[in-house]
């Protein structure tokens, strides 16, 4: 009888215990970089060539490299809190303001922003909301964005490989 209870007691602790590793947020910590086989880019468009993510429990630090069609690289830093509070920066003159939070239900981290630039019909902002994901294994991030301005809406996904 006493063998039985063992068991049971075993089987119970091995099942929670693998329930905690499944309720796991997903890392994305590390260095990404985009994966031109599998995204679609648009003509003449800036897009987010590289990114490096430091995640803590409450703020996350990132390393944005944007690259234009010539190759061209445009790095910023940004240092965001995870409580969906704004966070105003400039990037080469230009104010931009960001809020990033982490989703309860599937660990994803969602990046609203809003910039001031000046385009060929003056002053324009640029509103993107993007979500990122990983894959389970922690070596593909995804990122779902949506970018609107006066010249209209863009939607897509990019995909990136974890290099470090």
């Amino acid at each position: 009888m006493k063998t039985k209870a063992v068991l049971f007691f075993l089987t119970i602790l091995l099942f929670l215990s693998s329930f905690k590793g499944f309720a796991q947020k997903p890392d994305f910590s590390g260095e990404w970089k985009l994966n031109k086989e599998k995204t679609v880019l648009a003509d003449n468009q800036l897009f987010l060539s590289r990114i490096t993510i430091q995640l803590k429990s409450d703020s996350l630090l990132t390393t944005r490299v944007y690259e234009n069609g010539s190759g061209e690289e445009y790095p910023f830093d940004e240092n965001l809190s995870l409580d969906g509070k704004d966070c105003n920066i400039y990037i080469y003159d230009m104010p931009r303001k960001t809020k990033a939070s982490r989703s309860d239900v599937d660990g994803s981290i969602v990046f609203e922003s809003s910039t001031i630039f000046n385009g060929y019909n003056g002053t324009d902002t640029l509103s993107a909301k993007e979500t990122f994901n990983t894959d389970n294994e922690g070596k593909i991030l995804t990122m779902k964005f949506t970018n609107k301005s006066s010249a209209g809406e863009i939607t897509g996904t990019n995909y990136y490989d974890k290099i470090k």
